[in-house]
This record gives C-alpha cells, structure tokens and sequence, in this order.
C-alpha cells in the first residue's frame, strides 16, 4: 500500500519540469540498471538479488540512459531514454535548451549532434571536472555531481524498476528545486499538480 501511494504521488512530479534553461547549461547522460523489479512473470532474464550487478562489466543493453540538463541556477529537466542517439535527445531536451544557451556537453556523439542541429552552442569538455584555465565557467561539474545525487537517492531501494525510473526522476529534481524548502507540504503541492515549476508558470 505505501509503495502504491509513493507512485501515486511521485507521477505528478514527473511531469513537473522546467520550460526552458537559461544561461550555460550542463548536459550529460548516466546509466542506470535496467530492472523488471516487481515483475513476477514473462522475465527476459534471471532476476537479481537486491539490485544486482549488469552481467557486462561494460555499457550495454542492461543499462537505461538518463539524459541531465542542468542550469547555474539549479533548475533541472532530464529523461530517461530507451536508447541514446540524437533524436531521442532532441525530443528530451529540445524546446528546454535552444540556441540562447551555452551548452556544454561531453564529446558524445548523439549529444554533440544534438547541441549542432539545433544551432546551439556547444563547448565541448572532453575532462569533466578540468575545465579550460582560460573558459573556467564551462564545465560539467554540477550536473556531474547531480548524477551522483541522483544514485544516490535511487541505491537506498536496492534498484527501482525502470518503469518506475520518470517517477524516480522527477522526485530527486524536486528535492533540487525546492532546497530548503522541501518540506512534506511543499511536495504535497507538487502531488497536486503546484511542484516548484509548475508554480512558476501559473
């Protein structure tokens, strides 16, 4: 009962999303675990223990991409994507980061695509975390440090199923845009529609 309530309420966050960016903007993907969590029949594969590991030690199928775009001023949207290449990207991102933004992305092919046929500018950061001594504010360490945020929400429930995963999504972006705020009333609100975005478009 509480696990269905939780979505019950988590599937109104998950639309709460900004309209647009503004200013330099961090865009990168993660990966998370696929899982079939909860599923009791018509498995594609064994079912893992409490989470689990991917049977590949490197990227794969197994793995659900979750495209960030994150503002300097914390605002937030992302996706999860059933793969990563630039149409899927463009669908995520495409009326929230525009050409008035300065985009800085990882060399990744589907996102430097993306960044390019949209006209956006994009700075292109081969190390996060070093940025250029003479481009100092072009950096991806804030949407980094976001994923980490954001697994670290999700290992405390030992893997969530990927079906649940935009629920998942729009709770820890909720938890960033209210800060301090974020008490059980304010998301509350938000289950009823009045999270930190949607209150910014009324």
């Amino acid at each position: 009962m509480a696990f269905r309530w939780r979505h019950r309420f988590l599937a109104s966050l998950a639309g709460d999303k900004p309209k647009t960016l503004a200013g330099i903007v961090e865009g990168d993907e993660t990966f998370i675990l696929e899982s079939f969590k909860g599923k009791r029949s018509g498995m594609p594969r064994k079912s893992r223990k409490r989470g689990g590991q991917s049977t590949k030690r490197s990227l794969s199928a197994e793995q659900i991409p979750v495209i960030v775009a994150r503002d300097r001023q914390g605002a937030t949207t992302d996706a999860a994507l059933t793969k990563l290449n630039r149409v899927l990207i463009a669908a995520a991102l495409g009326s929230v980061v525009t050409p008035a933004n300065e985009f800085c992305c990882d060399g990744g092919t589907a996102i430097v695509a993306f960044a390019r046929r949209a006209g956006i500018p994009a700075h292109v950061l081969p190390m996060p975390g070093k940025p250029n001594p003479k481009a100092p504010d072009f950096h991806l360490n804030n949407v980094n440090a976001y994923h980490g945020r954001l697994k670290e929400l999700l290992r405390r429930f030992h893997g969530v199923a990927t079906k649940n995963l935009p629920n998942y999504l729009g709770w820890r972006r909720t938890l960033e845009a209210l800060g301090q705020n974020a008490t059980s009333t304010a998301m509350i609100l938000g289950a009823v529609g009045l999270g930190p975005y949607q209150q910014v478009t009324l």
